[in-house]
């Protein structure tokens, strides 16, 4: 997260409020996962505290499924 702040949603889903980059960083870090910028553009930034393999897993999925979905005309 390159900005000084964002808002922050955390593991469970609960919203954390907007709070520093080094807090959002130790936050993450005591509960073992990652940090990761899922709306860049909003303001402030919203991050999430996240397992990030998984997250990039369930994404290859979803676009894996919609895909597969697609109709070819």
């Amino acid at each position: 997260m390159p900005v000084p702040e964002g808002r922050v949603v955390a593991e469970d889903g609960s919203n954390l409020g907007v709070l520093t980059t080094d807090q959002a960083l130790r936050r993450a870090r005591e509960v073992g996962l990652d940090l990761v910028e899922v709306n860049p553009k909003s303001n402030p930034p919203v991050c999430k505290i996240l397992d990030f393999g998984k997250y990039k897993y369930e994404e290859k999925k979803k676009q894996g499924e919609a895909k597969r979905k697609q109709t070819v005309v």
